[in-house]
């Protein structure tokens, strides 16, 4: 590899005390870029190298001097308390209990009876204020009147009075620093502040070239409970932005007063399994208004002095959301986030309005990875091998790693390895050359009830974290991350409003019913349904994944089962005889298929409904994969598809087929699929990877008629050449 290759493209991780070997791995992997992590510092010899600097920068918790003189403006916290059944008509509610204590402080300095919420979880029904008192010396909230057997809960507000990155990094990373809390720029006298503060702090530190904002203003929703364990988290969550100041700016721009419930939500805090309520919507837009305006000004303040402005998107991100309507207003530089799979990179990658994107690969340089007995390399090379798929797509122009550079020097091994990562990463960008690589000649739309603002996070809980209930629908999104597809993020209400665009050639509805992904009661909307049903009709491909369309309603579970074929027997209609028979003959959508299909969680009782649905695979008298047509249109159903290489194959088939395009797969398409390319028509470079541990022998087609076969070792990237 020529030398221009082994430099560039890479931010480094230092630390005071090690800069002899700081300097040689700055070298090896060829940085070109230094920074600090939370609680480390860079010595001003790092500081002075001829590297660029990185530095982060805490905006709501760098003054601790303030937070402790302003203890009424640090940032608050609706919470819920426990479920409370009433054996008489007293009931004392314990506001605190399962909470941990560390991290909040009940608010006792402004109006309880106007901020907080006492509710009846039996009947749904809020307290009279008359009805409740609050002990401040106890601390529990009495009810006078409650209704024997029946469950209360009470909505109140508290103090955040340990920060929850720091609190995080203490309880995990055995942290031993004083407790930070965060303080809220929504109070004027803070945000000035805290601007005042960031203007000294760029003229105190000239070797700064680049401000790692972490993030801005608000945490996103963590609790933990009174065992110092996560109780709740929500990386999407707003929780952390509330404050009466806050609720009370809300009701002069929006017009009307929410309440405590509209945060709560009955206890789900608006997770974004949650189909939006307007209430929190609107809560949404005041947020990211108040924070796009606010995060521009420390923006315009590190461009006064020569500085640039760079985002990361994890913890105070809440207010910054990428793909919302406020974001290009902030003027930053770049962003930089936590790559933990295609989808994640593609979230990063994709961002727009910003310079360049950069990706913190994993495995974090913490000792709950490097440690005696660990093996951080498997980690890196499946993180890095799952990303590169994304890549190959829609590049970071950087990459890095976080943590503590001494930790990550304990394995030799690792450090080999991340050199290799660094040098392809900075091939894949050569052979680029920052084009393009061939995508279908149709969009892939993914239709949920939050469309473009969540762009790659459907289905999502914790960033890139793995659940049992969901994995089977995040495989979708993974998979698209790879594929040599456009993919756009469509919500009901843009159907309802603009329809479906004329370049979508396939719609994916994927999620469990009730949640935001799959749709709920928008699939009672018949603007919803008769736009889709015409779409379909007129030559549109819809796949449905899990319980797709899925509300019961007038005799039927998935609203579109016309479509698709099949529906979900919930238990009204097994006085039917049915007689479900996978077909013997293969599909094309199977065609690749070597092995048995992992369907995940999949989806019981799916059966057929129409005599033109194909039954492609079936378990135990349940439709896992079918087919159908619906007049020119075609449709697929999938009881669920977890991110494997075979599922990546059967997606894009299923993709091709519903689009009625199947001859066009064929361009610039693997036989293996184990392995994919990539091909960048304007430079004439193609990329075949393989995501295996093992050799794989595949053909490499440039159309159907002309195919090459290649041999691949294992997690190898090949590039030839093609005439342009």
């Amino acid at each position: 590899m020529i030398e221009d290759l082994r430099k560039g493209r890479f931010t480094l991780p230092a630390e005071t005390g090690i800069d002899n070997e700081v300097k040689r791995i700055i070298e090896k992997w060829g940085a070109d870029a230094i920074r600090n992590s939370d609680g480390t510092i860079l010595s001003k010899e790092l500081m002075d190298m001829a590297v660029k600097v990185y530095t982060t920068y805490l905006t709501v918790r760098n003054d601790q001097q303030w937070a402790y003189s302003h203890r009424d403006q640090l940032q608050m916290q609706y919470l819920m308390s426990k479920h409370n059944t009433a054996a008489n008509e007293v009931l004392e509610i314990d506001l605190l209990d399962g909470y941990f204590n560390r991290q909040f402080e009940i608010d006792k300095d402004h109006d309880i009876k106007r901020y907080w919420e006492v509710i009846d979880r039996t009947s749904g029904e809020l307290l009279d204020v008359n009805h409740w008192e609050f002990d401040c010396n106890t601390q529990k909230v009495v009810i006078n009147n409650a209704k024997k057997w029946h469950r209360y809960t009470v909505s109140f507000l508290a103090y955040q009075v340990w920060d929850t990155t720091q609190m995080y990094n203490h309880l995990t990373n055995n942290w031993t620093t004083a407790p930070e809390m965060p303080y809220d720029a929504i109070h004027e006298e803070t945000r000035e502040h805290i601007f005042s503060y960031l203007d000294n702090w760029l003229k105190e530190n000239p070797s700064v070239d680049v401000v790692r904002f972490t993030t801005f203003f608000y945490h996103f929703t963590i609790a933990y409970n009174d065992k110092a364990k996560e109780k709740f988290v929500d990386w999407f969550g707003y929780s952390a932005s509330v404050s009466p100041k806050a609720m009370d700016e809300f009701e002069k721009v929006k017009g009307y007063r929410l309440r405590a419930e509209a945060f709560v939500d009955e206890g789900y805090y608006n997770s974004p399994f949650r189909v939006p309520s307007k209430e929190f919507l609107d809560w949404i837009d005041f947020v990211q208004g108040f924070v796009a305006e606010n995060a521009k000004k420390c923006v315009d303040l590190c461009h006064s002095y020569g500085k640039e402005a760079m985002m990361f998107l994890g913890d105070n991100w809440i207010g910054t959301e990428p793909y919302g309507d406020y974001f290009g207003n902030i003027g930053l530089d770049s962003v930089v986030g936590s790559v933990g799979s295609g989808a994640t990179l593609r979230l990063i990658s994709d961002i727009p309005h910003v310079k360049y994107t950069e990706g913190r690969f994993l495995p974090y340089f913490f000792p709950d990875t490097f440690y005696e007995g660990g093996n951080p390399t498997k980690e890196a090379v499946e993180n890095w091998v799952q990303a590169r798929r994304a890549i190959l797509r829609k590049p970071v122009e950087r990459m890095g790693y976080g943590g503590y550079l001494s930790l990550a020097l304990k394995f030799p091994e690792f450090v080999e390895k991340i050199e290799e990562i660094t040098n392809e990463f900075r091939e894949i960008h050569y052979k680029m050359e920052g084009t393009k690589a061939y995508t279908a000649k149709f969009k892939v739309a993914v239709l949920n009830a939050w469309g473009k603002l969540r762009s790659w996070q459907t289905n999502m809980v914790a960033h890139a974290l793995w659940y049992k209930k969901i994995y089977s629908y995040v495989g979708v999104i993974e998979c698209l991350s790879g594929m040599p597809v456009d993919v756009v993020f469509m919500s009901f209400e843009d159907i309802k409003k603009k329809g479906i665009p004329e370049d979508i050639g396939v719609i994916i509805n994927a999620g469990d019913a009730g949640t935001a992904w799959s749709g709920d009661k928008y699939w009672v909307d018949d603007e919803v349904t008769g736009k889709l049903r015409e779409w379909v009709h007129n030559g549109g491909g819809f796949i449905g994944i899990g319980e797709p369309t899925a509300y019961q309603h007038q005799g039927k579970y998935f609203q579109l089962s016309d479509i698709l074929g099949v529906d979900r027997e919930m238990g009204y209609t097994l006085s039917y005889t049915r007689h479900d028979k996978a077909q013997e003959e293969t599909h094309f959508i199977l065609q690749d298929q070597k092995s048995e299909i992992d369907f995940g969680e999949g989806m019981k009782y799916v059966y057929r409904v129409s005599d033109s649905t194909q039954i492609l695979s079936m378990d135990n008298g349940d439709i896992n994969l079918a087919v159908n047509e619906f007049g020119k249109g075609r449709a697929v159903y999938i009881s669920g598809l977890p991110y494997t290489p075979e599922n990546v194959r059967i997606l894009l088939r299923a993709l091709y087929w519903a689009a009625a395009k199947e001859e066009e797969m064929f361009t610039w398409y693997t036989s293996n699929s184990n392995t994919e390319c990539a091909a960048y028509l304007q430079t004439g470079n193609v990329a075949i990877i393989n995501n295996s541990d093992k050799v794989q022998e595949t053909e490499v087609y440039r159309d159907k008629n002309s195919a090459v076969k290649l041999s691949l070792n294992p997690y190898e990237i090949k590039w030839i050449c093609m005439e342009l």
